[in-house]
């Protein structure tokens, strides 16, 4: 029992991985909290629901939740914080242009959906179910983990591999000295804001899937869930956001399975003040928080 449970923590730990990085991303090259970021997760949901509704098969809706959840964050990075680079009022001004942007699409989705609770169509995705070692795990668990797993190890590799990643750390050490080096930090904001996007969305499209409800304040929780996750993972630490998604997510398995509902945010919430009490820094953050980190 507590095997199933953890893999199965390890499987949501995965999305929430996802959700995370494309969170702490944005926060380890402008060191800003993008507060939309939970919106945009729950259009990518509602994007690919409405291509599959139109009988287009799921790997359009993902691509689809890509493009327009990628486009969108552009246009939130281009609306609520280009402006406030150049007046040097980034920290502040936006949080509160972020919520208010977040505000903004949540009520459009809400408008379009009517407020209604949607689901994908039973016939989406095979309903198959796996055994092994006494474990039990669906097909749908393994689509889920698989493209967890290919994400991010793509972002990595784009971060960690590339000259693009190179130009990310370039502007993330210094904005002013890059631009010496003929980089563009104004391009490569609104590239990191395109990866972040796509993340969320994908992210959104796999929880639709997992959970079969699909409503406009969908991403709340979870962008509480991704800010938890941020700072116990050590604020801008990729590497840290991975493993601290997937502990929080066998973590909260384990306490809705053998604990009261009620208490299931209490103990994740005490787990993290005991822990951020041993590392006030995160576990694998360090003290100047805010550069991109995976490998040290």
């Amino acid at each position: 029992m507590i095997a199933q449970q953890l893999l199965n923590g390890l499987i949501v730990g995965g999305v929430y991985a996802l959700f995370a990085l494309g969170f702490t991303l944005v926060f380890g090259i402008q060191k800003i909290l993008n507060l939309a970021h939970g919106a945009i997760f729950t259009v990518g949901a509602f994007v690919s629901w409405y291509v599959v509704s139109l009988g287009l098969p799921l790997l359009l809706g993902i691509l689809a939740s890509i493009v327009v959840c990628g486009l969108l964050s552009m246009l939130v990075e281009f609306v609520c914080f280009s402006r406030l680079r150049k007046t040097g009022d980034e920290e502040f001004g936006a949080i509160i242009s972020s919520i208010g942007a977040g505000l903004v699409i949540m009520t459009v989705v809400q408008r379009l959906s009517n407020t209604r609770v949607l689901r994908f169509p039973f016939e989406t995705f095979p309903v198959r179910i796996y055994e092994f070692a006494g474990l039990r795990i669906t097909l749908l668990q393994l689509f889920m983990v698989g493209c967890a797993a290919l994400l991010v190890l793509a972002l990595y590799i784009l971060i960690y591999r590339t000259s693009f990643g190179r130009r990310i750390r370039a502007v993330t050490d210094n904005e002013r000295a890059s631009t010496l080096v003929a980089i563009n930090p104004n391009a490569t904001y609104r590239q990191v804001y395109f990866i972040s996007g796509a993340l969320a969305g994908v992210a959104g499209v796999l929880v639709g899937l997992a959970f079969s409800s699909i409503h406009f304040a969908m991403g709340e929780p979870y962008l509480l869930f991704a800010f938890v996750i941020v700072i116990l993972g050590g604020l801008g630490s990729i590497l840290g956001a991975t493993i601290a998604a997937l502990l929080f997510g066998m973590m909260q398995t384990l306490t809705i399975a053998f604990l009261p509902s009620g208490l299931t945010n209490t103990i994740i919430f005490l787990a993290l003040f005991l822990i951020l009490m041993v590392r006030p820094n995160g576990l694998f953050g360090k003290e100047a928080a805010g550069a991109l980190r995976g490998r040290r």
